[in-house]
């Protein structure tokens, strides 16, 4: 027992020994570390402000279809569905009007049979007149459109016919053959139906929405843009747009600009024009407007400055912070004026940098 516990005393006497020992010895001294930066030299010159946006594409002539009349959907050669082509002039809608045409036939048998019974008395009474009136009547035919009513050419002729009705009844039915003309819908331009809510055999109500027809040939892109550039932008400015994945390019111009500035978000609305057979409605673009050019400046990324507009240059070696001036932002880039020409400035983010940080320049030794 008592050998174990010499053993411990001698072990710790040791222990102590060598502790004290690593104790007083000098510590190394750390290793400076200078950090490699990329730089660039400043050159300035014209840069061009291309403006940003983007949205979606739409037809520019749209019409919705509506039924201001009631009956059943009869069909026609095409079958009324979405994505179903029409040219000029097609029908689109056909509702069944046989009931409402007999009471068109017969307000125009009604007017016919007005006319040729004040035939008599215009011959005794306005002799004059009477031929003008028996040729209407000769060229009057039921199964077309009721032709307009001659001109009367004395003030006593006038109240004749007015007195008669025949004016009151030539208007009623035109008014009938005008409605005559809402059972019938056809294309107004060629186009698809994008948008079909009725089909065939189904009872229409007046009022009901029937579908949506589009022209393809062109389209219209709705963009914000800040009003600081309003100034800039000019109908008839070509516009590059592409989709969201840069793999189609397209070609469009500034078709309208609105002159209101939206109290929100201090925007204006420009219309971009595209035409292109590969589009389709609803394709989401990015639009790329040429705005101006601001002389004597560069572009540089926007992670290379700082929330106090400051950019970090080299000077023998140090790091130093530069005041700058912005004068345009992209979602990568930015404009920047007040930047010296020959300033050595760093073009890539350094980790941890600071004024006064010792830094020395990248270079790539297969160029030396």
């Amino acid at each position: 027992m008592s050998i174990l516990g010499l053993a411990l005393i001698v072990g710790a006497f040791m222990l102590a020994k060598y502790l004290i020992a690593n104790k007083n010895k000098p510590k190394p001294a750390p290793q400076k570390v200078v950090k490699v930066v990329f730089t660039d030299t400043v050159q300035n010159k014209d840069i061009p402000i291309v403006i940003e946006a983007s949205g979606n594409t739409r037809a520019k002539r749209r019409i919705e279809l509506f039924a201001e009349v009631q009956g059943i959907f009869n069909g026609t050669n095409k079958l009324f569905r979405p994505g179903q082509r029409y040219k000029k002039g097609e029908p689109l809608i056909r509702i069944n009007a046989s009931e409402f045409y007999a009471s068109v036939q017969a307000a125009k048998s009604s007017l016919y049979n007005d006319i040729a019974a004040i035939l008599p008395d215009l011959r005794l009474d306005f002799p004059e007149v009477y031929d003008k009136w028996l040729n209407y009547l000769r060229s009057y035919n039921l199964d077309k459109t009721t032709p307009k009513l001659p001109k009367t050419t004395s003030e006593k002729e006038n109240y004749f016919i007015t007195g008669r009705g025949i004016i009151s009844n030539y208007y009623d039915v035109k008014n009938l053959e005008q409605r005559l003309t809402k059972y019938y819908i056809n294309a107004p331009f060629n186009g698809i139906l994008t948008e079909a809510l009725v089909t065939e055999g189904a009872l229409i109500r007046n009022g009901q929405k029937l579908g949506e027809f589009i022209n393809t040939d062109v389209y219209e892109i709705e963009v914000p843009i800040s009003k600081t550039f309003a100034p800039f932008l000019k109908v008839g400015e070509a516009v590059t747009l592409k989709t969201l994945d840069d793999t189609q390019q397209y070609k469009g111009t500034v078709a309208r600009i609105n002159g209101q500035v939206d109290l929100t978000t201090q925007t204006i609305t420009a219309f971009i024009e595209v035409n292109n057979p590969s589009l389709k409605e609803g394709v989401y673009l990015e639009a790329e407007l040429d705005a101006r050019t601001e002389p004597n400046a560069i572009e540089i990324d926007r992670s290379l400055i700082s929330d106090k507009n400051t950019i970090f240059v080299l000077r023998d070696s140090v790091l130093d912070a530069l005041k700058v001036k912005p004068v345009y932002y992209t979602n990568d880039k930015v404009v920047l004026k007040d930047v010296p020409d020959g300033t050595i400035m760093v073009s890539k983010p350094v980790p941890g940098a600071y004024s006064g940080m010792l830094v020395t320049p990248y270079t790539d030794s297969k160029s030396e």
